[in-house]
């Protein structure tokens, strides 16, 4: 008995340092820097020429932000840019999820696999390819116009230009959140509202939409939530028609000379407390227990027959697909192969004397080109690696165990949630570019500042995975006299692979992807792809900057190949085992 009350003791003990782990490196990697944001909004001191020593905590920094009539209108301008792309992105979004799961459309496999490409691509690149098409005086698309005759332009360095980017590229988040409402709705729902003689778009209206509007909100919420973080599609249709929005202001405020670091901070702080209240809305949608249209009987979602009216349908799907998918790719291969972006005619446009590899042999001449490379490789694997054990490590803790403080493990895992890239990289900056040992400009505050902007999400991945495993294959294993790491390591793990391995690969595809937290984090000899992109726009290089698009839109193509490629491998193997 004093045997078994030593091991039980010895347990609790291990419990509770394991705890005290977690939380220690969460507290460094969330907690500290948030906390240096703070303290950024309420000083009055520049980190880098000042030292932490001599600043004074004041308000009238915040203050002075806030009744700024600059920044007043910044903040209106992304609430109206996120709220007319948000706008436009349930539109878009709603009409998809219907038209692939109600419907009886033509090819709807295709158009819900190639409808969520937007996704995989970045921003900034996204924003490049538009700028490309649609700039009023020498965007491809007003070219083509003029040679044809038609006076009508398209002008997107304007604020539409925003929203309908925005829009376009976020519309997948809502279809990803109606197109699951609808295929768990319950059709004798519409059944009951027909037979009673309301017609099919009445149905459509008054019942099916009514019936999925918690996942309309919620998706409507992390439309609204992504685009008020991304800096990319803002900066380049936005700056030259003078549009700032609270991302690119927060740059701009760090490259003045001297450099703004307490206000930016109180900028970023404003735009973490709107992003939070977003995420707060969008979280007690999610948990509401009303309009339930799941019962328990079986049921099957059913096809409405269009007729000869599903040819339209497909063909709205189709239209959408050419503008976000086809007509941006082929933007970028244009400019990026083309020797002069200049097209005198229709008939040049297909010219192959006009296209050669000239911008590709300028890029990869260029030193830097390949070190950022180099460098968001090397970013990419040291968070994949990092941030997948550490998302195992809060999963297992929060889903499976019953370890002291494991709420409060969730809790401050979930913060990023509610904290833009961008905003996350001024914390970052406060936290590390004040103090000694040169961390601040090196590879791993990159990788460190990558994986606290992504632990949601890999945590979030990795919980569905080990919630599908069932208890008592662990408690087979501690009755046969395994301990806990020894069950983990055996049983655990192995079940788990082929989320354990998705996650990883999606932390490698984020990392390689995101520019916002880059933007404050890096140094001459941490340049990654990102900024070097960016870099490349902004210095009127844009068939360079084209050339660069392709290559990392192809790194990112054969990243996600290869994640599918492995996960299926995996879950082969799990199965093989089993």
């Amino acid at each position: 008995m004093a045997a078994f009350g030593d091991a039980r003791r010895g347990g609790r003990l291990f419990a509770w340092a394991w705890s005290a782990l977690l939380l220690a490196i969460l507290s460094f990697l969330v907690i500290y820097p948030v906390m240096m944001l703070l303290l950024g909004t309420l000083t009055d001191g520049n980190p880098v020429t000042d030292g932490y020593a001599n600043m004074h905590v004041s308000l009238d920094n915040f203050f002075t932000v806030l009744s700024n009539p600059n920044v007043h209108e910044i903040l209106g301008n992304s609430l109206i840019a996120c709220f007319g792309g948000t706008v436009f992105a349930v539109l878009i979004g709603l009409t998809f999820a219907w038209i692939v799961v109600r419907t009886n459309t033509p090819w709807k496999g295709l158009i819900a696999a190639t409808g969520m490409l937007p996704l995989f691509v970045p921003p900034l690149v996204a924003g490049v390819a538009w700028s490309i098409l649609g700039s009023p005086k020498t965007g491809l698309i007003n070219t083509f116009l003029a040679k044809t005759g038609l006076d009508w332009r398209i002008n997107l360095y304007s604020m539409p230009g925003i929203v309908f980017v925005f829009g376009m590229y976020y519309a997948p988040y809502v279809y990803m959140f109606t197109a699951s409402a609808l295929r768990n709705m319950d059709p004798s729902l519409e059944e009951a509202a027909e037979i009673s003689g309301a017609g099919p778009v009445r149905t459509l209206f008054t019942v099916t939409f009514p019936l999925i509007l918690p996942a309309i909100i919620s998706g409507m919420l992390l439309s609204f939530v992504v685009m008020l973080g991304i800096y990319g599609v803002p900066a380049v249709l936005g700056a030259p028609a003078n549009i700032s929005v609270l991302t690119t202001y927060i740059f701009s405020l760090t490259s003045w000379s001297p450099p703004r670091y307490s206000t930016a901070a109180a900028v970023a702080m404003i735009l973490m407390v709107v992003t939070g209240i977003l995420v707060y809305a969008q979280q007690k949608v999610l948990s509401g227990r009303s309009f339930t249209t799941v019962a328990g009987k079986a049921f099957r979602p059913r096809s409405l027959n269009l007729g000869p009216w599903r040819f339209l349908t497909l063909g709205l799907a189709m239209v959408y697909l050419f503008i976000v998918v086809v007509l941006p790719t082929l933007a970028l291969v244009v400019a990026a192969f083309r020797k002069f972006l200049f097209i005198r005619d229709i008939t040049s446009l297909f010219d192959t004397k006009q296209y050669s590899l000239l911008h590709f042999e300028r890029l990869f001449s260029n030193p830097a080109t390949i070190n950022s490379i180099i460098n968001t490789m090397e970013v990419g694997v040291i968070t994949a690696v990092i941030g997948g054990v550490l998302s195992f490590a809060i999963g297992y803790t929060t889903v499976r165990s019953n370890a002291p403080g494991r709420r409060v493990i969730d809790l401050i895992a979930t913060v990023p949630v509610a904290i833009p890239g961008l905003v996350i990289g001024v914390a970052y900056l406060w936290a590390w570019i004040g103090l000694p040992g040169g961390f601040y400009g090196t590879i791993w505050i990159l990788a460190l500042a990558f994986v606290a902007r992504f632990l949601p999400d890999t945590i979030k991945a990795l919980s569905t995975s080990l919630m599908q495993i069932h208890k008592e294959l662990e408690e087979a294993a501690w009755i046969c006299g395994r301990g806990t790491l020894s069950t983990i390591a055996t049983i655990m793990l192995p079940l788990a692979r082929p989320g354990v391995v998705a996650a990883m690969t999606l932390l490698f595809v984020l990392a390689i992807r995101e520019l916002g937290s880059s933007l404050f984090l890096y140094s001459s000899g941490t340049m990654v792809m990102a900024v070097q992109l960016l870099g490349y726009y902004e210095g009127g290089n844009v068939s360079v900057t084209a050339a660069f698009s392709l290559v990392q839109m192809v790194i990112l193509g054969v990243l996600i190949g290869i994640t599918n490629r492995l996960s299926r491998g995996a879950a082969g193997g799990v199965g093989r085992a089993g």
